[in-house]
Formats: C-alpha cells, sequence, structure tokens
C-alpha cells in the first residue's frame, strides 16, 4: 500500500529536491506525507497553519498545494542556507517565512492559535511540546512524522522518539492516530 507511483508531486517540489540535494540536505518529507499534508490541509478552509522545520521548503509545497485561497501558512526555520532554498522557490502571498530558532519563535508566539501544526523539528515535538500544543485551536490538528527508525537518527534519539509518544498517548485532550506509515505519523486532533 506505500505504493507512491500514482501520486502526484507538486512541480515546485521537485525542483526543491533538486537544490536540497545539491546543497546536502536530504532530511525532507517523503511523498506519502506529502500527500497525507497536502489532503489535511485541504478539508480546513480559512485555515491558520504552522510549519515548524521548512527545510528547503519542500513539505511546505505540499500544504500550499493543499491550502485554500484564504488559509494562510507561517512556516518556521531555522537554517538560512536551507530556508533560502524555500524562499527562492516559492512564491505565494499565502506563506509567511520565519527564519530564526524554532524556539524563540514558539516562546514568542506562544499566544497564537492554528488549525493545523505540522512540527517537523526539535522544537515542538522534543521540547517546548506543552506550549505548541496550548497553540492548537480546538478542533485542530498537530502532526508529526520520522518516528520510525531512520538512518540518519543520531545515537540515542530512538528513546527520545519512545518517550515522547508515550508522553502523546497519555494526553486526555487529544484523540491521537498512531501510523505505522510512511516514516512513522502521528495525527492528534485537540478536543
Amino acid at each position: 500500500m506505500d505504493d507512491q507511483r500514482n501520486i502526484i508531486i507538486p512541480e515546485t517540489a521537485e525542483k526543491i529536491k533538486v537544490m536540497a540535494n545539491e546543497k546536502g540536505f536530504t532530511m525532507s518529507c517523503d511523498n506519502l506525507t506529502g500527500n497525507l499534508l497536502r489532503m489535511l490541509v485541504s478539508a480546513k478552509s480559512k485555515a491558520r497553519i504552522l510549519e515548524l522545520g521548512t527545510g528547503a521548503g519542500y513539505s511546505t509545497t505540499w500544504i500550499l498545494e493543499g491550502m485554500d485561497d484564504q488559509s494562510v501558512l507561517t512556516t518556521v526555520e531555522f537554517d538560512e542556507q536551507f530556508a533560502s532554498i524555500a524562499k527562492e522557490s516559492i512564491q505565494d502571498p499565502r506563506v509567511d517565512f520565519h527564519v530564526c530558532d524554532g524556539g524563540v519563535f514558539i516562546e514568542e508566539n506562544r499566544d497564537k492559535k492554528f488549525d493545523i501544526i505540522f512540527a517537523d523539528t526539535w522544537p515542538g515535538k522534543f521540547y517546548l511540546l506543552e506550549e505548541v500544543l496550548d497553540m492548537v485551536q480546538p478542533n485542530g490538528i498537530y502532526i508529526i512524522d520520522d518516528l520510525n527508525q531512520q538512518p540518519n537518527w543520531p545515537d540515542g534519539h530512538e528513546a527520545k522518539v519512545e518517550a515522547l509518544i508515550e508522553q502523546l498517548e497519555q494526553r486526555k485532550d487529544f484523540h491521537l492516530l498512531k501510523l505505522d506509515w510512511s516514516t512513522g505519523i502521528i495525527i492528534m486532533t485537540k478536543k
């Protein structure tokens, strides 16, 4: 069922993947995750969306493709080199790029609410988790990926992932769905 042959990939995504690989960035989401993001985003009209971890913008293109004209995306990336690929490749007035530390962004924007948050970096996933979950609107969605063991994980990362999953499973204020699919995904909806 992981057949990716029939997935229509956003045109800009292919360009971004090539540019990212040339600069040594290989941590973009896969097409299954991108397709899932596009589908989830398309179910929310006039949505306020937060992406933590723009990377080179690969997942950003999938999110934008699912958005309606009245939705807005705020995307945050620490690394200027990779963020510049996204900023140069994506010319869309619905997206607001922030090149800064994700933890600082969360602290400075903790009073804002979002309909969808995709946390694809350490802040908002492995630290400042409570703050980010508080930023999810009621009936909003929180998405994380890369929960199945990856070849690029540093030593000791598996224990961090297991602790994160255990912590999220204990929450009573969200519905939780674990998917042993793609790179390993959790989707949570706030009650």
